[in-house]
């Protein structure tokens, strides 16, 4: 601070004193509020204790603006809550060039409204915009860019910069010196919702958040709703607000005209008859506004009550458009914009039951537009994500009627099971009884495992009930609301949480929620127009354009009128698609673009033609676009704008052997089925690649047990197999049933298919439906379901409906608890998406005891509390000279577990320097915060660590019993009684290092060696030394089967019981012409479920059944339950 100012402040009276502090004040709300983004900058920010006294009840707007300048920037649309105001504030007083964050456009709506035709608006890569910024520049006029992407043209480096030249009156663009005034004036604009700018960017910018809050939504759909509905109550509302506006606008106008008129007065102002005729002019005025202000003010106080009165249908608007913009966390193509559902607003409310009294109404209102969103937002869903969508729509509805606590929600979603207890009752797995013991520690169910284990008949009795989720609990815990109940169910019966959750949406919002919808093209059409196009996400298996080619056939829009263009977008076809468009809108035709995704580069340019040609085109003009989906974590494709300004609809295939094998067969036709000379032969075998295609397609859905990795199979397939079919039956004296399954299995399906054993589940499938057994014989495709006898084309769908068994794991060769994992998956995914989905301000700290801080800082001081010291390896190597294969891995493991112990330990440090606000929060730690307090292990420790499925609290405790393994092992080296194979980083090492061993000491070649395993009968707690040869190995667990320990070979599985725990396992090598390969099902062995890349290592497993049944029912051993 200069001497000349510190002078000031301290000659100040204690008013002045007052206002430079508070002036202060402002200035650092001015410059932080908008600079520091971050949610735990500003939560610190508050935090700070200053010791400068400042005014009670300090108001920093007021300071920095004044009412009348508040209301005329409402009257020009600048929506009237708080955040705006504060944004305006800061934009219009910045010294920086402001970057407006505005993904609803509404900040963008008022500054053009501001600035009228003097504003200049452009956007990058716009032909001569750096001419209009160079006159911009000379003249001082204000220049909007609008539409910014995430990097910007480093030619506005020296602008964004301010780097003047010759004294501030010139600055560079790109090779030209421009002039530069003084009044010039630069607004930056960007569409996106959460862009991430380069941090000189923000250092040259002050980023202004206009995205739009739930509150002020609120005050904007009471307006909408009021005018409809009461549209006498809006008028006058608007006029009273105009008014009251104007009034402060005079008011100010007055008192600085008066004030101009004293400031220049000479000598004794009462000389002066001008000024105290204005005077008391001014005095006259004022005290007439002051009485309309205080008559306007009743007025709008009786206006304000009778509104209020609608608030809850305006509330329910703004919480339903937040839920389904939050939708775009699951996958970026939902996107779903204010403009259009505003539009679906309005529509919700002229569709509402009209009747007369007002509550009634209103409740009628509220339903409308509840169903309205739930069916816009559904129609552009997937199926798997339509419950996520619907359960959280409930839920932020029932937390708003105070119906559930928030407490009870959040443990639901999270549920987080920390230790694993052993089941004192033989219904309840270990898992499913460490979450009852979990959920107990709660006051709500207090008693539950004491219950559980006391009552066990009847709690054995609902747990094993078909339908748990529709039966009473048992005991006094039948009177537990309904989201008690699903804690409860989570806890014993996961895989029935889908189906309780639609029950409890039913219960709560109504059946029409949970019944299924088809899709009703004709209706999305009506609601399209030139300005709106259809966008299909497409599926596989599916056909957009056949269905729309069904409505314009209808309407009178097809090809061969010139009404309907189809372009199938690729390389070269963009300037088609161009005039095609260009066509229709002239001429009102239709237009489909397809597979727009492999354009990227282009779909920048279609948003500006389907901008363009909509304005002004024929009313009967439209487009629809489709194009395929990306998974989430990969960058959209799709402009945001594209999407959110569309209507969106999928449409997926059915699901279900039936569905599937029906859809099969739709792919042929009568003509089809007789086109062969071997009519019998062709029929047969054409019937059985049906089914075998509906096998392979309908998997998929069972996940790594159905498939290893996910394969794009697709009709075209089958109808490639059908041609390759008749042209080999054609040829052949004979079916040549060795080439056609080699054709099928390697090349056609085979093609999609990456990983080995995947490969093989598709020959045996092969083996299975296409043998000679098919014609002279009879062969079962499924338990129950066998190949059917000479029949027609409608005689083959009439034989599916009749005896097709009802859907089940069987029809695939699964075993019954692939269809229980699925469903135990889909749930722990569905609860996992949900509680990311939670605004960070539903859930207050008050009801939740404590902020995500604060919870996170409890993690990560435990952890720390808990981490184990890395291990001395200098220490370690010298306890034993020897260099054996086993030491070696040893020494390896250590060095791994060190580099992930420095990782955990170094990282929870920053973060917890970060909280504290001794450290800037970069966006790696901000991502391991956000893990921390959703459970989720960090990616940067994942990296270094081994595959793992766990949540962070399991995973956790796992690497604790890992580094206790290897503590006991690095004692003195020796190998230990039995190895916990899953404890590895590299579990291939060990079983490597078990084949070296033996090859030194026998002296065989390692190359023409294999490892051999025997299954004993003990538990690890039998042995007491290593065998001689080998190792013994425990913590592995059997999928899709189990082991016999009295005949020594795999059984089926226990119906509910998912994996099953493996004895010890002997394992040793021997020469590969020694190895045993009769009755042995080539079991692979992988780290987790997920499988796939986890690939380990194939055991031979004894097995009495045919070794086809286990690899169709996907069995594996793994090394993480």
């Amino acid at each position: 601070m200069c001497s000349s100012r510190r002078h000031l402040c301290l000659t100040l009276g204690p008013s002045q004193d007052s206002i430079a502090r508070n002036w202060w004040t402002a200035s650092g709300f001015h410059f932080f509020s908008r600079r520091m983004l971050g949610w735990t900058e500003r939560r610190f920010l508050l935090c700070i204790q200053v010791s400068i006294p400042i005014a009670e009840g300090l108001d920093l707007i007021a300071m920095l603006t004044d009412d009348a300048t508040i209301a005329t920037w409402n009257n020009e649309g600048l929506p009237s809550d708080r955040m705006s105001t504060e944004n305006a504030t800061i934009l219009t007083h910045c010294e920086r060039w402001p970057l407006m964050i505005d993904p609803q456009q509404q900040g963008i709506k008022w500054i053009k409204n501001k600035y009228g035709p003097d504003l200049k608006v452009t956007h990058l890569g716009q032909k001569g915009f750096l001419n209009t910024i160079e006159t911009a520049l000379a003249f001082g006029d204000v220049i909007l860019i609008e539409n910014l992407k995430e990097t910007v043209d480093p030619v506005l480096g020296p602008l964004l910069g301010r780097n003047t030249t010759k004294k501030g009156k010139f600055i560079r663009i790109g090779d030209k010196e421009c002039e530069f005034n003084k009044n010039f004036r630069l607004i930056l604009h960007t569409k996106l919702a959460n862009p991430h700018y380069k941090p000189e960017l923000q250092a040259q910018t002050t980023l202004l958040n206009f995205t739009v809050t739930e509150d002020g939504l609120e005050g904007q759909l009471l307006a909408e709703v009021v005018s409809i509905e009461r549209p006498d109550l809006e008028r006058l509302k608007l006029v009273l607000t105009k008014q009251q506006n104007d009034f402060k606008i005079e008011l100010r106008q007055l008192e600085d005209d008066l004030l101009l008129r004293l400031s220049a007065a000479e000598g004794s102002f009462l000389d002066d008859t001008d000024l105290v005729e204005r005077l008391e002019t001014t005095k006259a005025t004022a005290a007439e506004i002051e009485h309309k202000v205080t008559e306007a003010r009743e007025n709008e106080r009786k206006i304000n009550e009778t509104r209020e009165c609608y608030r809850p249908v305006a509330a329910r608007a703004s919480l339903l458009y937040f839920v389904i913009s939050d939708l775009r966390r699951i996958n970026p193509v939902y996107q779903f914009s204010l403009k259009a559902f505003n539009t679906l607003f309005h529509r919700a409310i002229e569709q509402a039951d009209k009747v007369e009294d007002t509550q009634e109404r209103i409740c009628a209102l509220i339903e409308s537009i509840t169903h309205a969103t739930f069916l816009y937002a559904s129609q552009a869903l997937f199926e798997r994500d339509k419950l996520t969508f619907l359960s959280q729509m409930a839920f932020q509805i029932l937390l708003r009627r105070n119906e559930i606590h928030p407490l009870e929600l959040d443990f639901l979603l999270r549920f987080t099971v920390e230790h694993t207890y052993s089941s004192p009752v033989d219904f309840l797995t270990a898992q499913s009884w460490s979450a009852v013991k979990a959920v107990a520690l709660m006051e709500e169910f207090r008693g539950l495992d004491r219950d559980v284990e006391g009552s066990a008949k009847q709690w054995r009795k609902w747990v094993e009930s078909e339908c748990p989720e529709k039966e009473k609990l048992p005991q006094e815990w039948k009177k537990k609301s309904l989201i008690q109940k699903l804690i409860i169910l989570r806890a014993v019966r996961p895989d029935r949480m889908t189906y309780a959750l639609r029950n409890f949406v039913e219960e709560k919002l109504g059946a029409k929620y949970v019944e299924r919808t088809r899709l009703d093209l004709g209706k999305a059409f009506e609601e399209s127009s030139p300005s709106t196009p259809v966008f299909f996400i497409l599926s596989p298996g599916v056909d957009a354009l056949k269905d729309l080619e069904v409505l314009g056939k209808r309407l009178g829009f097809t090809i061969d009128s010139g009404k309907f263009h189809n372009v199938s977008l690729g390389q070269g076809q963009e300037l088609v698609a161009e005039m095609a468009m260009e066509k229709a809108a002239a001429g009102g035709h239709w237009v489909i673009l397809q597979n727009v995704h492999l354009v990227a580069k282009w779909l920048g340019t279609l948003e500006k033609l389907l901008e363009k040609f909509s304005q002004g085109s024929h009313r009967d003009y439209r487009v629809f676009l489709s194009a395929e989906t990306v998974p989430s974590q990969h960058e959209p494709i799709i402009p945001q704008g594209l999407l959110e300004n569309s209507i969106k609809i999928t449409n997926e295939p059915p699901t279900g052997m039936l569905a599937n094998l029906h859809a099969a067969l739709y792919n042929f036709d009568q003509d089809t089925l007789e086109m062969c000379s071997k009519d019998q032969e062709f029929k047969s075998i054409l019937f059985s690649l049906c089914y075998f295609h509906a096998c392979v397609a309908g998997r998929l859905r069972f996940g790594p047990q159905g498939w290893s990795r996910s394969y794009p199979f697709s009709p075209g397939d089958l109808t490639i197999c059908t041609n390759i079919l008749y042209n080999y039956l054609e040829a052949n004296p004979n079916v040549p049933w060795e080439d056609l399954r080699y054709l099928f299995g390697e090349i056609m399906y085979g093609g999609h298919i990456t990983d080995a054993w995947d490969r093989k589940l598709c020959r045996v499938y092969l083996e299975e439906f296409m043998n000679p057994s098919l014609i002279e014989d009879e062969v079962m495709l499924a338990p129950g379901f066998a190949a059917p006898p000479y029949s027609d084309y409608s005689g083959y769908h009439q034989y599916i409906e009749d005896t097709l068994p009802p859907e089940s794991p069987a029809l695939y060769g699964l075993h019954p608890n692939a269809e229980i994992e699925l469903l135990t998956v889909t749930s722990n995914t569905l609860f996992r998406t949900l509680l990311e989905m939670q605004p960070r301000n539903a859930v207050s700290q008050e009801e939740l005891g404590q902020s995500t801080e604060d919870k996170v800082k409890n993690i990560l001081d435990d952890i720390l509390e808990r981490l184990p010291e890395e291990f001395n390896m200098a220490e370690i190597m010298q306890k034993n000279p020897n260099r054996s294969p086993y030491v070696l891995v040893c020494f390896q493991e250590c060095e791994r577990m060190n580099v992930l112990i420095r990782e955990i330990r170094v990282s929870l440090q920053h973060l917890d320097l970060g909280l504290k606000g001794e450290l800037t929060l970069s966006p790696d730690v901000e991502t391991q915060l956000s893990a921390l307090s959703y459970d989720r292990v960090p990616d940067t420790w994942n990296k270094l660590a081994y595959p793992s499925t766990y949540g962070l609290a399991q995973w956790f405790n796992d690497l604790l019993l890992r580094c206790r393994e290897l503590d006991t092992w690095t004692q003195d080296l020796t190998l230990p009684a039995v190895v916990w194979l899953s404890g590895f980083f590299n579990p291939q090492s060990f079983l490597t290092a078990i084949m070296q061993t033996m090859a030194r000491k026998n002296e065989w070649p390692l190359d023409r060696m294999c490892l051999t395993i025997d299954v004993t009968k003990k538990t690890k707690e039998d042995y007491g030394h290593p065998p001689r040869e080998g190792a013994y190995l425990h913590g592995l667990h059997l999928e899709g089967a189990r082991w016999d320990i009295q005949s020594g070979a795999l059984v089926d599985a226990r119906l509910k019981e998912l994996t099953s725990m493996m004895p010890v396992i002997f394992a040793k090598a021997v020469p590969v012409d020694r190895q045993e390969i009769k009755h042995a099902y080539e079991c692979p062995v992988y780290k987790t479920k997920a499988r796939g890349p986890t690939y380990v290592w194939t055991f031979r497993l004894r097995s009495k059944d045919r070794i086809a049944k286990w690899v169709l029912a996907g069995v594996a051993l793994l090394l993480e339950a």
